[in-house]
């Protein structure tokens, strides 16, 4: 029972069960009626209606429907109409898919959109391939259409029927990103000597990065549920469940002494350990928390460890009576056992929002057919990485058609499918995607084989082809090599009911083969897009984000804390910028061309970068008003450390050598000499900015070595 409890609560178990029934209602009506040649078109148009959901309420459903119903008829209509004149469908081939592309640009509700409506347009040619069209040649395509507005209704019920379930399974996945965040971190906290730390930081930052897009999901979500209107009942209390993940989100970045050094200091005691061990049972309590989430349960349900935080508490005390501390290590044990303490707290919140509470959001879906297109305007240069990808795969695509009017013209739409789906934005991705796209094809048609042996005929096909449809939306998005096995196994029978089954295996081997070679082809020879050239540029925009972050942070210790939207957008924006720079390094190490040195200073790169936006995490987490002379000594002291970030962005966007930092800001030498007597909050803030220091000298020394 809790196993079946558990699949009821899956976030993906309402998508299979949502196309299953969609593609069960394709075959159940279609059969008895006489309309059996329909069951193809309408299943393949059904697949690429699911493959064009976002989750959105039901309002937003029905807009994308209605864009996507008309984009798919448009596309099927022109698809079917030059099908037959190679010359105009292979000038009107790569137009289409660089618009399509392009579209995606405004928003990524219109980038999932295109890309179904290209997905559309190659299934239009396979199911003019498997012969299911009538005498009047647009049977087939009228059923794509319709199987496509078939599902789009069910969706639309569906969601109307479960408004909030989106929402909770979004937060869900939030908090088990945070958890595993949480777990990444307590790793840092192994009281070693000779630990490459550097390894750990970027194993946090690629942590971080999934993290990010969860936040970004989760808040797409809300956007949607809420718009503009004042939060509610359950929308107001999973909107304060969101802040609370971003408070979160705040504190387990937050770092407050190198942890170099600290275990160094600490290497005798247990202090280390036990945070370490703190942490890895709050990621437990997390991992709860998302649980409660998903099935509705209040946060009162979750165990907090509560003696572990005391153990943590005690260790310190023993320590600072038993041996003398520095008392810079000291403020830094002081303020992360308050930091823990609170997010412990944060764990077991289930948020509230105040009358005052600044709850807006910002979005990122164009408010007007104008800004949608002026989106699209910004990426026509031959810089942007969407431009270059569009180039790339209208290419693909092009090239792909003149391969098949090669080799075999009547059947081999395969190849353009092949092409569509592996060539990506990336090198790295498209190389991973080959891998998975043939293997998974040589499966499912090794499985096909078997069953057309061993089951020649009969009625057995049409619960296999909803089956495998259903199977290819639970596993498309963690196992896409197996999600292309029982796609590939679809097909297959759909070839088979219109009797070229085991006609149609060699050529859809030889077929995936050709047009991965194509995607491969275009991603290294079509405006190839290496990671290495956008280094300067993305390490740039986290370095002036980290800036405005830093000056919102002080800002703060005047006015007092408070998370609204233009401090959350800085916040998000150096998070985000941070995440960018971690994802160009993840697709760099695994390009060709370059030196494995090159390698090793981009990922220490990644990590000098982690640590800043730690320390700037740690400042943000700490937030509390202070006296007018404290604030103004604060703002002096972060401004500088700021505009010392702004000069290396600039020399880095521009692609010259940065300077080293030779000397520190006279500001940042210390509390003692900026007032008589400083606050702990005053003398953290001057720490932290001393360590900002140190990560500006080591990015500024990795970018001249």
């Amino acid at each position: 029972m809790r196993f079946l409890r558990h699949l009821a609560q899956s976030d993906r178990l309402a998508d299979v069960l949502r196309v299953f029934l969609a593609m069960t209602g394709v075959v159940a009506w279609c059969t008895p009626t006489g309309h059996s040649a329909a069951v193809v078109p309408a299943l393949l148009g059904t697949i690429a209606c699911a493959l064009a959901e976002t989750d959105d309420a039901w309002r937003g459903r029905l807009r994308g429907l209605v864009v996507t119903l008309a984009c798919f008829t448009t596309a099927a209509v022109v698809v079917k109409t030059t099908l037959g004149m190679p010359i105009l469908f292979a000038l009107l081939l790569p137009v289409g898919t660089f618009v399509l592309v392009m579209l995606g640009a405004a928003s990524g509700r219109y980038a999932t959109i295109a890309t179904a409506t290209l997905i559309l347009s190659v299934y239009t040619m396979l199911a003019s391939d498997t012969a299911a069209a009538t005498a009047d040649g647009w049977s087939d395509t009228l059923a794509i259409v319709c199987g496509a507005g078939w599902y789009g209704l069910l969706s639309l019920l569906w969601s109307a029927m479960a408004p909030q379930r989106a929402v909770r399974h979004a937060l869900a996945r939030l908090f088990e990103s945070l958890a595993a965040l949480m777990e990444a971190k307590a790793a840092l906290f192994e009281p070693v000597h000779g630990l490459d730390r550097d390894a750990l930081a970027v194993e946090f930052a690629r942590h971080n990065l999934r993290t990010v897009d969860a936040l970004a999901a989760t808040r797409a979500v809300l956007i949607d549920r809420i718009g503009r209107r004042q939060p509610r009942g359950r929308s107001a209390a999973r909107l304060a469940m969101f802040f609370v993940a971003q408070d979160i989100h705040e504190r387990i970045s937050s770092s407050h002494y190198p942890y170099e050094d600290m275990a160094d200091a600490l290497y005798h005691s247990d202090v280390m350990f036990r945070f370490g061990r703190l942490l890895r049972l709050q990621a437990n309590a997390c991992r709860e928390r998302a649980d409660a989430v998903r099935h509705g349960k209040p946060p009162s349900s979750i165990a907090l460890p509560q003696t572990a935080l005391d153990d943590v508490r005690t260790a310190i005390d023993y320590h600072r009576s038993a041996t003398s501390i520095d008392r810079a290590l000291d403020d830094a044990l002081v303020a992360l056992l308050a930091n823990l303490e609170r997010l412990q707290h944060d764990i077991g919140d289930e948020g509230h929002l105040s009358n005052d509470s600044d709850v807006s959001l910002q979005g990122n879906e164009p408010d007007s057919l104008r800004e949608a297109i002026a989106r699209i305007r910004v990426r026509l240069d031959r810089r942007s990485m969407h431009f270059r990808h569009a180039v790339r795969l209208a290419t693909g695509m092009l090239a792909g058609y003149v391969v098949m009017l090669l080799l075999h013209p009547s059947h081999g739409y395969w190849i353009l499918m092949t092409t569509l789906f592996v060539c990506q934005p990336s090198y790295g991705a498209t190389r991973k995607r080959t891998v998975q796209r043939v293997a998974g094809t040589t499966v499912g048609l090794v499985v096909g084989w078997a069953m057309l042996r061993l089951l020649p005929g009969g009625d057995w096909r049409l619960p296999v082809l909803v089956a495998t449809g259903a199977a290819f939306f639970a596993f498309r998005l963690r196992r896409y090599a197996l999600a292309t096995a029982v796609i590939t196994l679809f097909v297959l029978l759909c070839f088979d009911l219109a009797g070229a089954g085991y006609d149609a295996i060699g050529p859809r081997l030889l077929d995936t083969l050709l047009g991965a070679l194509v995607a491969a082809t275009v991603i290294r020879f079509v405006l190839p897009d290496w990671r290495v050239r956008r280094m300067e540029d993305v390490v740039g925009e986290a370095l002036l984000a980290y800036a405005q972050y830093l000056r919102g942070i002080a800002a703060q210790y005047a006015t007092g804390k408070a998370d609204d939207l233009p401090y959350r957008i800085l916040r998000r924006d150096a998070h985000a910028a941070q995440a960018m720079v971690a994802g160009n390094v993840a697709e760099l190490v695994v390009e060709p061309g370059h030196s494995r040195e090159l390698e090793e200073r981009a990922l220490r790169l990644v990590a000098a970068l982690q640590t800043g936006l730690a320390h700037l995490s740690a400042l943000g987490a700490h937030r509390r008003a202070l006296s007018p002379k404290e604030a103004a000594v604060i703002e002096a002291l972060c401004g500088e450390v700021a505009g010392r970030f702004d000069v290396l962005a600039a020399r880095f966007r521009a692609g010259s050598a940065p300077p080293l930092w030779q000397d520190a800001p006279p500001s940042s030498e210390g509390p003692a000499t900026m007032t008589a007597s400083p606050s702990p909050t005053l003398r953290l803030v001057a720490d932290q900015c001393q360590l900002l220091v140190r990560v500006h000298h080591r990015i500024a020394a990795l970018a001249t070595a």
